[in-house]
């Protein structure tokens, strides 16, 4: 029998204005931004958080996540490199072999330095706002899968993050890459993602007292990065020094945030108990 494949290789550009182009992959985060900022502003009125306290919180969202996961790729991935060029990190430019500077947008985001990068804004953000951390983390980690699908349905139309060679009738061939049916990694991700935005605001809405006690911040970080190191497994390695490895990068990194959400929950669970005793 015949199988049949799905043949992936849509134009990265979704239109261009001029000679500045607009990919599919910032359509996406953007998209996937907005979305989260609706979801989140929702969240704070339901919660009768006056909007002066919620206003800034969007800038220190994206501005966390942005630094992170630019600095998380550059470290994690590719440190001999960029360390040898450290305004690469920071400009959305490369360099090329005569000298010259060419724009090429940040290639590289990685999401664990986009979590990390995503909890240092929240701490200023707190800090401004003298909110409750923890209700702060619950709220955006009810809606931070939206964001995260939408990026790796980013990373789909980009053909990138591409999953191992596989012969399952759903297989993609990614045709800027090679003709090898392969698992679409990327779409794993975005549907699990997607599904667990859905499982958060279910809990959310039948247990709104559970917000500001940590237990939907662990949810969060136990689902991503759990399915995040499973999904590991289906997926080509980003870099060469991953080949030789048992656990890749991503598995590692995703370990401790696993750790942390399983003991989040606990304790969420424990202290919304100890609250209804009183």
């Amino acid at each position: 029998m015949e199988l049949l494949y799905i043949n992936w290789n849509p134009d990265i550009v979704a239109f261009s204005i001029g000679s500045f182009a607009v990919r599919w992959y910032s359509i996406c985060w953007c998209a996937g931004l907005l979305a989260v900022y609706l979801l989140e502003a929702r969240l704070y009125k339901e919660q009768k958080i006056p909007d002066e306290k919620f206003e800034p919180l969007f800038l220190y969202c994206f501005i966390g996540i942005l630094i992170g996961a630019r600095l998380g790729h550059c470290l994690f991935y590719e440190p001999g490199y960029y360390l040898t060029h450290p305004l690469e990190m920071i400009l959305p430019m490369k360099k090329d072999a005569m000298g010259g500077w060419h724009f090429t947008g940040y290639e590289g985001l990685a999401s664990h330095g986009g979590t990390l990068g995503l909890l240092a804004g929240l701490w200023l953000f707190v800090r401004r706002s003298g909110l409750k951390a923890l209700t702060v983390l619950d709220n955006i980690a009810i809606v931070t899968p939206v964001c995260a699908c939408a990026i790796r349905l980013g990373n789909l139309m980009n053909s990138e993050i591409i999953g191992r060679p596989t012969d399952v009738p759903w297989a993609f061939i990614f045709e800027r890459i090679d003709n090898i049916p392969r698992h679409p990694g990327q779409l794993y991700e975005a549907l699990c993602y997607a599904l667990f935005f859905v499982v958060g605001w279910v809990i959310y809405k039948r247990n709104p007292e559970k917000v500001g006690t940590g237990f939907f911040f662990g949810l969060c970080l136990t689902l991503i990065f759990l399915s995040r190191i499973l999904i590991e497994w289906v997926k080509e390695n980003q870099v060469d020094f991953e080949n030789g490895m048992f656990l890749n990068m991503g598995q590692l990194l995703s370990i401790p945030f696993v750790i942390v959400g399983v003991w989040c929950m606990v304790r969420g669970n424990r202290k919304e108990v100890k609250s209804l005793k009183k």
